[in-house]
């Protein structure tokens, strides 16, 4: 039931009424003119040598897009020497995507972002940026990502859907819509099957844009409590006998990196607060200080599992949280059910690393 409601609330099966429409077998490919991130801006007119053109609508955030970068990495080896080209167009507007909409992954949809994405995947293909106008995906009409559009010789649309009927990269696909449609191209035969039904996230057009404002007005109600917590119950949180990926983060209301750094732990734990992931802060501030703790807490929204040490002597906290820790503040380590540490480290950390190491845990993951 969870699976479906998430379907029905982050996934667009069909376009809402007020998306643009689709555009219909037999239009001509509507011009663009996008940067790449490859440094160069490309144009419809750059793929007039190939007989066959494929515009992919996607993005970096949807685990159905990440599930098929493989699939689509391999259709443009398989088809290059056929003269088929293909180029990929990300049609969000990253102001668009909420937090909560990043749970599987760990880059949202800038531009800068794309070029990340694109360099780890080693993309064979170009890939445009489409997300601060959206004139081309409302030309083009994509209901979701990824979404295929496939072009004949004289750039008539001959195909749009999907890439095939399996969602899963790890279970082979029955029916290969994409594939099926460019050989029967290529073969000089009309496409068998011009349209499919497209699975993926919805597209995030500008006019989502207004999903901060509620968001703020929702985390503001969320309630934020410290309780004191003693070196054995330390133990016992770092034993993590739960079932989440427990990320815990030591700090100080005093320690300037800290303060600093804390508020992009509260990004995480908004990120990810639907996956079996929990952020939990340990402050290290003597126990008189306990209002101003609670202050900062309230002022970061720090709607979590928040401890403050019980005791002053901050060498017991030290070994109750790792023997090998030498104290420096701030200090986080990321622990496995059943107490497994699986990151630790003093000092600030590289939360694009963080977020990265989360989402390739095998207990999270970047798919359904």
């Amino acid at each position: 039931m969870k699976t479906l409601l998430l379907g029905l609330l982050c996934f667009g099966l069909t376009a809402r009424a007020a998306d643009p429409v689709t555009l219909p077998i037999g239009a001509a490919a509507p011009d663009f003119n996008l940067p790449g991130v490859d440094g160069k801006n490309w144009k419809l007119a750059d793929f007039a040598s190939a007989d066959v053109l494929v515009v992919v609508f996607t993005c970096n955030h949807c685990p159905t897009a990440q599930a098929y970068e493989d699939r689509i990495i391999q259709l443009v080896n398989d088809y290059k020497a056929k003269n088929v080209a293909l180029v990929a167009i990300s049609p969000n507007d990253p102001k668009a995507i909420s937090l909560s909409e990043l749970d599987y992954t760990d880059l949202s949809d800038s531009f800068e972002e794309m070029k990340l994405r694109a360099a780890k995947k080693k993309y064979n293909f170009p890939y445009l940026y489409d997300g601060d106008n959206q004139l081309v995906a409302k030309a083009y009409g994509p209901v979701a990502t990824p979404h295929v559009f496939i072009f004949d010789k004289d750039r008539k649309l001959r195909f749009q859907g999907r890439i095939d009927n399996m969602e899963k990269p790890s279970k082979t696909p029955t029916v290969r819509d994409t594939r099926n449609a460019l050989d029967e191209l290529l073969a000089g035969k009309p496409v068998s099957t011009p349209t499919t039904k497209v699975f993926g996230c919805s597209v995030k057009w500008a006019a989502k844009e207004d999903w901060i404002v509620k968001a703020k007005e929702s985390w503001a109600k969320e309630p934020v409590n410290l309780e004191m917590i003693s070196a054995d119950q330390v133990k016992a949180l770092l034993k993590n006998d739960g079932k989440k990926l427990r990320l815990i983060n030591v700090w100080a209301t005093w320690c300037g990196p800290c303060v600093q750094e804390y508020p992009d732990f509260i990004t995480l734990k908004r990120m990810y607060k639907s996956r079996p992931f929990e952020f939990i802060s340990i402050s290290a501030d003597d126990p008189a200080k306990k209002e101003k703790v609670l202050d900062f807490l309230r002022e970061q929204q720090s709607s979590v599992s928040n401890y403050l040490f019980n005791t002053d002597d901050k060498y017991q906290l030290i070994e109750a949280i790792d023997p090998n820790w030498q104290g420096a503040l701030p200090y986080t380590i990321l622990v496995e059910p059943g107490g497994k540490i699986v990151y630790a480290k003093p000092g600030p950390i590289d939360f694009a690393e963080m977020k990265t190491l989360i989402v390739e845990h095998p207990m999270i993951g970047r798919y359904f």
